[in-house]
């Protein structure tokens, strides 16, 4: 490499550091140019080109560095020059054979109608940094569901319409529509009560019990039962690989259901969402807790009225106590096997569009206690695979009958077995304050404890 300058070096240092520095690598490159290096001139510029396909500066610097002359060496020992008259005869610039004829001079590189040339054949290689902005642009504010972009009507989460499923539509349970009236439905159908007893339009409660028994199902009844829309919320739909990402998520979702107050959120797999962060290893999953709850606290008193939040498990033990303290989830309630009545109407809906005949359903429902909606309706599902294998071998369509489904009854074990084994230890020896009460009132019924 020839000698060069203190500051080339410096630069060309400073580039190899920083190869992405796009102005920088120019820069270089125009001091290079002026030096009459142009071959690396050409080499920096190919390389500004690489980082910034389609840079104006980058294209003007290859396109002079590639119409430079090579430089022609000074003689050996050149004559100093004399005053005076010129030594020989004056030669006209535009003569001097030393000088490429400009006719001769290629054109300008035309790298739009090179780009075209190739657009069928190769996709691009790199990244236009324009076109990454506006990707990010798109992505921060998402389309809203009638095409629209703008960041203050689109809502990232998906906020349903009342939907037409009532409490009336949840067959038995009485006790638990109940606990939801006093909670949520009595203070929004009456204003001025609640003006008159100061009770706020803001709230939660957490549903907890054995898989299967209608929870989620419970949680939309209660926002039909308000008229109120609602947003169902998951692990899935929180945790992002980026950092700070899930955070938002939790943020916008809660501001999506503030918007549209009165709202229901709600939260499935608690456990999951809000464990206990003293369980945790992965700090970004305790800023996930910390920031659920701030959100459920709300930025001042009237943030989150409107805004009923719901929540789900089936391992209450393992949700982080902060959740649960006054003001955040601090009614729980306990959602149990259905009993008679709703065992009667989850049956009823399995089987009415099977082929059935002289079903008796109250046999059925002796036969099924402690079985979950989610057991039903594996009963029934059962019974037709049964009725279907018969009539496949036999040649003859034959009805479901009441055989078939207490054959299947016997066939399936409840599901529920399991989680009252584990919630008996942790009503014997963890019902802290008397958290779980309603669940050693119920095991005691049951003769569990």
């Amino acid at each position: 490499m020839p000698d060069e300058s203190p500051l080339l070096r410096s630069l060309r240092a400073a580039v190899a550091a920083a190869p992405e520095d796009v102005p920088l690598r120019l820069h270089f490159a125009e001091l290079l140019l002026a030096e009459g290096r142009y071959d690396e001139a050409v080499g920096q510029a190919a390389a500004a080109l690489q980082h910034a396909p389609g840079d104006p500066a980058a294209r003007d610097l290859m396109a002079r560095a590639m119409r430079m002359p090579a430089p022609t060496p000074p003689p050996a020992d050149p004559e100093p020059p004399k005053t005076g008259a010129p030594h020989g005869p004056v030669q006209d610039p535009a003569q001097d054979p030393a000088r490429p004829d400009p006719a001769e001079e290629p054109p300008a590189f035309d790298w739009d109608a090179a780009e075209q040339e190739v657009a069928d054949l190769v996709g691009p290689r790199f990244a236009d940094p324009a076109h990454d902005q506006d990707r990010g642009d798109a992505l921060a504010h998402p389309l809203t569901s009638d095409g629209s972009g703008d960041p203050g009507d689109a809502h990232a989460w998906d906020v349903d319409a009342p939907g037409a499923v009532r409490l009336a539509d949840v067959g038995g349970m009485q006790e638990v529509k109940d606990r939801l009236e006093a909670a949520f439905l009595a203070p929004m159908r009456n204003p001025e009560l609640r003006r008159l007893y100061g009770k706020s339009l803001r709230g939660g409660m957490l549903l907890y019990g054995p898989p299967g028994c209608g929870k989620t199902f419970l949680a939309r009844a209660v926002a039909g039962e308000l008229g109120a829309g609602f947003v169902s919320v998951s692990l899935s739909d929180i945790l992002d690989m980026y950092i700070g990402t899930s955070e938002k998520n939790i943020h916008d979702i809660f501001e999506a259901a503030r918007r549209q107050a009165p709202c229901v959120v709600f939260l499935d797999e608690l456990d999951a969402l809000g464990a206990k962060r003293s369980r945790m290893h992965h700090s970004g999953l305790r800023n996930v807790v910390n920031q659920l709850l701030t959100e459920l606290d709300g930025i001042d008193a009237d943030r989150n009225e409107g805004v009923f939040v719901l929540a789900a498990t089936n391992v209450p033990w393992d949700v982080d106590l902060a959740l649960r303290r006054p003001g955040r989830l601090d009614r729980t309630l306990l959602v149990l096997p259905p009993d008679a009545p709703a065992r009667e109407a989850i049956l009823r809906y399995h089987l009415r569009d099977r082929p059935i005949e002289s079903v008796d359903l109250g046999k059925l429902v002796k036969a099924t206690e402690d079985f979950s909606g989610a057991d039903l309706a594996h009963v029934c599902e059962t019974a037709a695979e049964h009725a279907l294998l018969d009539s496949a071998r036999t040649g003859t369509v034959r009805m479901i009958g009441t055989k078939d489904l207490l054959g299947a009854a016997r066939q399936i074990k409840p599901s529920s077995e399991s989680w009252f084994a584990a919630a008996r230890n942790v009503a014997l020896f963890a019902n802290d304050g008397g958290m779980y009460d309603d669940l050693v009132a119920y095991l005691k019924k049951k003769r569990k404890l």
